[in-house]
This record gives C-alpha cells, structure tokens and sequence, in this order.
C-alpha cells in the first residue's frame, strides 16, 4: 500500500520485515504554501534541490527486500530533514553557488510553517514505521553529485557513512569491496555523522542497526540503472544482516 501526504510518501507500510528504508531527499517539490524560492528550473533539477535518483532506488530496494519505505516528498531547500532543527544549515541560503534568495530574509512565521507542515511530519512517519517493526533496521538511502562547482572529481560510486560503526556499517563496506568493479568510500564523500540528522535522531541512541547509502548520482539516472542498483544492492544487504547477526 502507498499513501502520501504533504511530508511523505509511505510505500508498503504493511510488510513484514525488520527493515526501513528511507530517503530524507527524494523530491525537489516546493510547496505551494512556500511561494518561490528563487531559484532556476535548471538548479531545482540539480542535486543541490534534491538526491537525484534516489526516490527510485529507495522504492526498488524496498520491492527488493519486501520492505516499507518513506521518502520526503519536499526539497531540502525547503526544510533540509537530514538536519537538526538547531543546524544552521536547516534551511539554506546558499548551495553549491546557487544563492537559494526565497530562504534569504525569513521571517520566524514562514520557517515555523515548514517546521510543522514537513519536517516534523516526516519524522514523526518515519518513527511510527521503525517502531511498529521488531528489532528494526534503518537503510537511509541517498546520492551525491560526481563534482560541485570549482571542486575535485569524487572517484566513489558508492559511499558508506557512519559513526564509528563495527557492527553493520563497516561489514557493509567489507563486503561491498569484494564487488571489484566498484570503489567505494567510507564516510565519503562526506563525514558519517552530523548531530540531529535522521540516522542521530532515530538510530543511534537506541542502538538501532543502521546505514547511510550515497550512490553517485550518474550511475541512477534512469529508471533501469535504479532498478539494477536495487536488485545488486538488496542481496548484499541480507547477506551482511544475516553474517553480523544484527
């Protein structure tokens, strides 16, 4: 079953696994109650508005595995849900050289609104799925551009991000390394922890089993390399489950 509301999209929220899958950056949609932010159809169809190719490998992966999936259904230019409420970075003003001019001067009403109306309400799904299952596992599934602007070239196809992670995260990455074709990052291409982000807020202080999954944005593109990600992907995480017995 899939419902969606103004926050998310909740796809199979009936399926019997310990998994979650979730995509905090599926969707550069603004709502209409935002007003214009200013910013060019060619930048809101840039990562910068939202994880290109991320929503489909999200949905694939949770086909694969039998598992509910949530993903935001606002671009992070809105509201970042990946953040604290206290980060600066919440709602940003400037990305990658585009100046976001509609989050420049805003005013305590309009960031309380997008607080309430898609932040919380994300967070708040997100929650009531991982606790309605038994020993849950949280799989956050996100994209990265192969280069920002005046910057190096990222190498990774695949970038594995934690906190320190022996348990599961760094099994993953084991694993994934014996996949010769691929080269794969941890905690790159960035760092594995930001405080309040989704993994922090739901995972970490429960001891929840969990992983970031950033997959460079050109190798998803299309329906089918989204489709072939998740059917490579969905094996290798069961497998590992299964070896670490988390």
């Amino acid at each position: 079953m899939t419902s969606r509301k103004t926050a998310c999209e909740i796809i199979g929220d009936t399926r019997d696994s310990r998994i979650l899958v979730c995509c905090d950056h599926a969707s550069n949609r603004v709502p209409e109650e935002v007003g214009p932010l200013g910013v060019s159809v060619e930048d809101m169809a840039r990562h910068i508005a939202y994880d290109i190719g991320a929503a489909g490998v999200a949905r694939y992966l949770a086909a694969e595995l039998q598992a509910p999936a949530i993903l935001a259904t606002f671009s992070r230019l809105v509201i970042d849900p990946n953040r604290g409420e206290d980060d600066p970075t919440l709602i940003m003003q400037i990305y990658d050289g585009t100046l976001i001019e509609g989050n420049r001067h805003l005013d305590e009403r309009a960031r309380n609104w997008r607080i309430k109306a898609c932040y919380r309400p994300y967070h708040t799904a997100l929650e009531r799925l991982l606790m309605q299952q038994k020993r849950p596992i949280l799989i956050s599934i996100h994209s990265f551009a192969p280069q920002l602007r005046a910057r190096p070239e990222r190498p990774w196809h695949i970038g594995i991000l934690h906190d320190g992670d022996d348990v599961f995260a760094r099994p993953l990455i084991a694993r994934l390394r014996k996949e010769k074709d691929l080269c794969i990052g941890e905690n790159e291409p960035y760092t594995g922890h930001l405080p309040g982000d989704t993994i922090d807020k739901h995972a970490l202080g429960r001891n929840i089993p969990n992983t970031l999954i950033e997959i460079r944005n050109d190798l998803i593109r299309s329906k089918q390399d989204q489709q072939r990600w998740a059917a490579r992907l969905a094996p290798i995480l069961t497998e590992t489950i299964a070896k670490t017995g988390v």
